[in-house]
């Protein structure tokens, strides 16, 4: 179906400064130039959300705008004039998935209305650093709800507070999950950039279907205190943004003082896969997909890359172990998190979010259910000798036998393949119905680094090429992913369609 639904509202104020599409480095310069001030930027943002948001396409991927993000602008304005420049984020707004905390005026709800008041009035040390930086905090992003760990029934993207992100290259496909609203804000400029967090896929899935670069990062590279948790073993914030070298940029910031932590965006070239071996996935997918793969495997080729062809490993028992793994630490980590909230927030452990939930089924509850959280409730702790072989068995075939077999057989440095498939369609009978491949489990359980880069269209719909390494190899992810991106240009901007550009559909099919 051709036609955009894209509103003439989205002009509304004629001297704002144009952000559709523009990177962190457009608005830098923008600022830099003095054509545009960072409150200029704010209120640019603030009307195309009023236009495309809540209005238009209705993407509801934006939970809660900052009441605050006018005079933090203000402040770093000042600080401009004053000659004081605090990096390449100084003025410019963000998008912050609503499951980390920030010390605005704004509750972290994690989507659930159980958390309505949970109004911590605290940065995430992934929020203070950004901050530091001087980023300015434009608001929260709608999600998945609890991150996607309520049930396996699910529908990505929907929570109870927010309701069903819509992804703006067809509004009845899926933004994934869970870091949906993340992904389709930015995909929409109504940021320059978020951050999402990550357990397993949640960062890259919602990336690859809205052609975004979305980075989930070596686990411990990045802090993830005073983020509504699943589990300390896997969760991550992660950048989410239009190019390699916004996502880099994000991260320099974001990480934690350590072994793994550089200036990611200094480091980028176009030379980085000149003689790189690279380790070739091939998993089942349509042949669209595969066909799409094939011209990006061919960039990677002429880009000196040197591809090696490798199999994955059967790998028995390890969504099992993954899972067993993911419940035991939900009920310890989110029970120890609800304890620190303030003393309006009610739900102070799982068990009581589960007879929240239940009281309130008609608005928490509409169209799946909480057996996961159920399950979990049961789990034995983490001193539990059934969790801790779990975890054992996890890592060692996800890392191990895994990733880092299939590197040590090609001799290579990073591993590629498809990141996912087409969004498939938003569903509330059934959830989330997909069946194609899946590039986020090994790194997510490895805590490996994970980038996801735009491969391109498939009937209309992004998808995106996944680029894998060993642990603290960031670094080394980004720069093939960069080298990738300045030579594909793969990316194409939203339609806001009503539904996928496939062809000419079912009309005449008997």
């Amino acid at each position: 179906m051709a036609g955009a639904v894209l509103p003439a509202t989205v002009a509304a104020a004629a001297a704002d400064p144009v952000v559709d599409e523009r990177s962190v480095a457009d608005l830098q310069a923008t600022m830099t130039a003095g054509t545009a001030s960072s409150v200029d930027l704010v209120r640019a943002y603030q009307r195309r959300i009023a236009a495309i948001d809540r209005k238009g396409p209705t993407l509801r991927s934006v939970i809660m705008l900052n009441p605050d993000a006018l005079a933090q602008a203000r402040a770093l304005d000042g600080e401009r004039r004053r000659g004081r420049i605090r990096g390449p984020l100084h003025g410019v707004p963000i998008l912050i998935k609503d499951n980390i905390e920030t010390a605005d005026r704004m509750p972290t709800t994690a989507g659930s209305l159980a958390l309505k008041d949970n109004m911590t009035r605290r940065d995430a040390p992934v929020v203070a650093a950004l901050r530091a930086a001087g980023a300015v905090i434009l608001g929260k992003t709608n999600l998945s709800e609890w991150a996607n760990i309520r049930s396996t029934r699910s529908m990505s993207g929907w929570s109870a507070v927010g309701g069903l992100v819509r992804n703006p290259y067809a509004l009845d496909r899926t933004a994934c999950g869970s870091s949906s609203g993340s992904g389709a804000a930015v995909a929409a400029s109504l940021a320059a950039a978020a951050v999402g967090t990550e357990t397993d896929g949640s960062v890259v899935c919602p990336s690859s279907v809205a052609g975004l670069v979305g980075m989930k990062p070596t686990i411990g590279l990045v802090s993830g205190v005073h983020v509504v948790p699943i589990s300390h073993s896997q969760d991550t914030p992660g950048p989410m943004a239009k190019s390699v070298a916004d996502a880099a940029a994000l991260l320099s910031v974001m990480a934690v003082p350590g072994p793994g932590r550089r200036d990611y965006a200094a480091g980028l070239s176009r030379a980085a896969l000149s003689g790189l071996r690279v380790a070739v996935l091939r998993p089942d997918m349509t042949p669209d997909l595969a066909a799409k793969y094939q011209v990006a495997l061919d960039v990677l080729k002429a880009a000196g890359a040197v591809l090696v062809e490798v199999e994955r490993p059967k790998l028995e028992g390890l969504g099992e172990a993954e899972l067993l793994v993911l419940k035991t630490e939900l009920k310890a980590d989110l029970d120890a998190y609800l304890a620190t909230t303030p003393a309006a927030v009610k739900t102070r452990t799982l068990e009581r979010v589960i007879a929240f939930d239940t009281a309130n089924a008609g608005t928490e509850m509409p169209f799946f259910g909480q057996e996961l959280f159920e399950d979990a409730v049961k789990t034995g702790g983490l001193d539990d000798p059934a969790y801790k072989a779990a975890r054992a068995k996890s890592l060692r075939l996800a890392g191990v036998e895994g990733i880092d077999a299939m590197l040590k057989t090609a001799r290579a440095t990073v591993l590629v393949q498809p990141t996912y498939g087409p969004a498939w369609l938003s569903d509330t009978v059934y959830g989330d119905q997909y069946g194609g491949p899946s590039a986020s489990e090994l790194p997510a359980v490895a805590g490996y680094p994970h980038l996801t880069v735009p491969m391109g269209l498939v009937d209309g719909l992004p998808v995106g090429l996944s680029f894998i390494a060993t642990k603290f190899g960031d670094a080394t992810v980004l720069g093939a992913g960069y080298a990738y991106e300045q030579r594909a240009k793969a990316r194409v901007a939203p339609r806001y369609l009503p539904t996928a550009d496939a062809g000419p559909g079912l009309d005449g099919v008997r």
